[in-house]
C-alpha cells in the first residue's frame, strides 16, 4: 500500500519539479532572555556585531553582484541601510540599558516588535520588507552568539523551509535547487521573485514538517500541488511534464525578437508589467516590447518618507535608458487604505478598496502629485515614457491632472530644465464609471489601459482579497466583457489605442477576445510574455 501524501499549497512559480526535500534548518534561532548588569559592554558587543555584519553583507553585494549584476545585489545595501537605521538602534539600545539584558535578546525584541508593525499593514509588498528585517535581525544575532551561516547544497534538491530570507537563497548553488516549499511567503516575496527568475515551481502555504527531509516528492508550481512520496509511475509520468515542459520553452524561446502578428496579419504589441527598476531587465530578457505597467509606488513603500524628485527621476530615467526607445508606461501613485506608507498617514478604512486611494489622494495633496509629475517629465527625455492614471471616475478628475501637467511643464520650462513636449497621457479603465465614460475620457487622453482585476471587482461587487468569493469572480461574466469591448470601441472611435494590463491579459484562453474587440497590446508579467506571443500568433484578429 502506498505510503504517498497529498498536500496542498498556493502555487507561486511555475513548473515541476521531481526530487529529493531538503529541509533548510534555520541556524542560529535560539534566544533566551538573559540578565546583563553591564550595559555598556552589551551595546559595544551590539556595534561590533553590526559592523560585522555591514562587512558580511558587503561581501555578500559583491558576490552577487559579480554572479549576477547590480540590481540583484541590491537587497544587500538595502540591508546594510537596515542596519544604520536610526529608530532600530535606538529601539535596541533603550532595551540594553533599560531592561538590563544581553544585547542578542535585545535585537531579537527589536526584530519582533517592528516585524509586528510591518504585518499589521497588510500588504504584500511590506511583508516581503518584513522578510528582509528578520533576515538583518537573525544575522546579528547568529554573529551575537558565534554561530556561522547555514548548510550548503550538496545534491539538487526541493528546498523545503519555514520561510527563506534573501541572504539565505542567495548563498545557495543555484544549479542544485529544483524548487521551494514554504509555509511563509507569497507572491511578491523573496523566494517567488527568485523562483520565477530562474523558472523553477514554488509553493507557499504549506504546514511544512522537518521529517519531510531526505523524502523524494512531486512540486507543481502552477497547481500548488505537492506529493510525498509519489509512486514510480507518478514520478515517471512527472519526468515526462517536465520534458514537454522544456521542449515548449525551448519552442517559446525561438519567438524572441518576432513581432506578435497574428494569422491575418494583424501586429500586437506584447508588453511587460513591471513593480521596479530591477525587473526591467527580466522584461526585456523576455523580449517585452515594452513597458506596460511600471507601478511605481514600489518608490514610495521601500523607505520611511516621501520619495524625492530626484529618487524617482532617477528610477524612471534608469529604466527608460534600460528599455532603449520602446515605450515605458508609468502608472502614478497606486497607494491606499490597504496598501499604504507609514508616512502617508492614511488612517484605517472599512472598505479600502473603494476609498482614499490612487488619483484621490494625488489630487487631493498635490504636492506629492507634482513632485513624481515633474520627476517624470525630466526623465522622459532618455526614452520613450507615458504617463497613466489610475482610479479615474469623471472628466474632471482627467481634466485637473492635465492642469497639473500644464503647470509642471511651465515650471520646468521656467527653470530651463529639458523634458518631452509629447509625453502620452492614458487613462486607467479600472471603474465601470470609468468604462461607461470612456467615449468621453477617449477625446483627453492618448491611450487607455484596462485593469481587468478591479474592473472584474467593483463590476461585480466581489472583494477581490475575499479569498471566500474567489470562486466566484468570473471573468468571463457579459457585465465584465460588454464594459471591456465598449471600452476598446469607444477608445478606437477617438483613434486612440487601448491596451489589457490587468492578469487576464496573460490567459491566453482569452487572447481570441480580447483580439475579437480589437486589443492593440497586451501586458503581462515577464514570464508570460513569450506564451502571450505565441498564442497571438496562432489566432485570427
Amino acid at each position: 500500500m502506498s505510503d504517498m501524501q497529498k498536500i496542498q499549497g498556493k502555487g507561486i512559480g511555475r513548473g515541476i519539479a521531481v526530487g529529493r526535500i531538503l529541509f533548510y534548518k534555520k541556524v542560529g534561532r535560539q534566544v533566551s532572555r538573559t540578565y546583563r548588569e553591564d550595559s555598556d559592554a552589551e551595546w559595544k558587543r551590539f556595534e561590533d556585531a553590526k559592523e560585522k555584519a555591514q562587512t558580511q553583507l558587503l561581501k555578500l553585494q559583491e558576490k552577487v553582484e559579480r554572479a549576477a549584476g547590480a540590481e540583484n545585489a541590491a537587497i544587500f545595501e538595502a540591508h546594510r541601510m537596515m542596519l544604520l537605521d536610526d529608530e532600530l538602534n535606538t529601539f535596541v539600545k533603550d532595551i540594553i540599558r533599560n531592561a538590563k539584558v544581553s544585547a542578542e535578546y535585545a535585537v531579537f525584541v527589536a526584530g519582533e516588535h517592528f516585524s509586528e508593525l510591518l504585518s499589521g499593514l497588510e500588504d504584500e509588498f511590506l511583508q516581503a520588507r518584513n522578510a528582509d528585517l528578520q533576515d538583518v535581525i537573525w544575522r546579528l544575532i547568529r554573529i551575537l552568539n558565534g554561530v556561522e551561516d547555514a548548510q550548503e547544497l550538496t545534491e539538487p534538491s526541493i528546498i523545503v523551509a519555514e520561510d527563506l530570507t534573501p541572504s539565505e537563497t542567495i548563498q545557495m548553488d543555484k544549479s542544485l535547487i529544483l524548487g521551494f516549499v514554504t509555509h511563509l511567503g507569497s507572491a511578491n516575496s523573496h523566494t517567488a521573485i527568485l523562483a520565477r527568475q530562474m523558472s523553477l515551481p514554488a509553493v507557499c502555504g504549506v504546514a511544512v514538517d522537518p521529517s519531510w527531509n531526505g523524502k523524494i516528492a512531486i512540486v507543481d508550481g502552477e497547481s500548488g500541488q505537492i506529493l510525498l512520496n509519489p509512486d514510480a509511475a507518478l514520478i515517471e509520468e512527472s519526468r515526462k511534464k517536465q520534458q514537454q515542459e522544456a521542449a515548449e520553452s525551448e519552442r517559446l524561446q525561438r519567438l524572441k525578437g518576432k513581432p506578435a502578428i497574428t494569422k491575418d496579419g494583424r501586429q500586437i504589441a506584447v508588453y511587460a508589467n513591471i513593480g521596479s527598476v530591477e525587473e526591467a531587465r527580466g522584461a526585456i530578457e523576455n523580449d517585452a516590447e515594452g513597458i506596460g505597467l511600471f507601478r511605481s509606488e514600489f518608490l514610495y513603500l521601500e523607505g520611511k518618507d516621501f520619495p524625492s524628485e530626484e529618487k524617482q527621476f532617477a528610477a524612471y530615467k534608469a529604466v527608460a535608458q534600460a528599455m532603449d526607445g520602446r515605450i515605458v508606461v508609468i502608472r502614478t501613485l497606486d497607494l491606499g487604505a490597504d496598501k499604504q506608507a507609514d508616512y502617508l498617514d492614511l488612517g484605517h478604512e472599512e472598505n479600502p478598496a473603494m476609498g482614499y486611494r490612487a488619483i484621490r489622494i494625488c489630487l487631493d495633496r498635490p504636492e506629492i502629485f507634482r513632485t513624481q509629475l515633474r520627476a517624470i517629465y525630466r526623465a522622459s527625455v532618455y526614452g520613450n515614457l507615458a504617463i497613466l492614471f489610475p482610479m479615474i471616475i469623471s472628466l474632471e478628475e482627467v481634466r485637473l491632472c492635465k492642469e497639473y501637467i500644464a503647470k509642471v511643464k511651465a515650471e520646468l520650462k521656467e527653470a530651463g530644465i529639458p523634458y518631452k513636449e509629447d509625453v502620452q497621457i492614458g487613462v486607467m479603465i479600472e471603474t465601470p464609471a470609468a468604462a461607461l465614460i470612456s467615449e468621453v475620457l477617449a477625446k483627453e487622453v492618448d491611450f487607455f489601459s484596462i485593469g481587468t482585476n478591479d474592473l472584474a471587482q467593483y463590476t461585480l461587487a466581489i472583494d477581490r482579497q475575499n479569498a471566500r468569493m474567489e470562486s466566484q469572480t468570473d471573468m468571463r461574466h457579459p457585465a465584465v466583457q460588454e464594459l471591456i469591448r465598449r471600452t476598446v470601441a469607444n477608445g478606437h472611435k477617438a483613434g486612440i489605442r487601448v491596451e489589457i494590463c490587468g492578469e487576464l491579459a496573460a490567459d491566453t484562453t482569452f487572447t481570441q477576445t480580447f483580439l475579437d474587440y480589437g486589443v492593440d497590446a497586451l501586458s503581462v508579467s515577464a514570464p508570460f510574455i513569450l506564451a502571450v506571443k505565441d498564442a497571438v500568433m496562432h489566432t485570427a484578429s
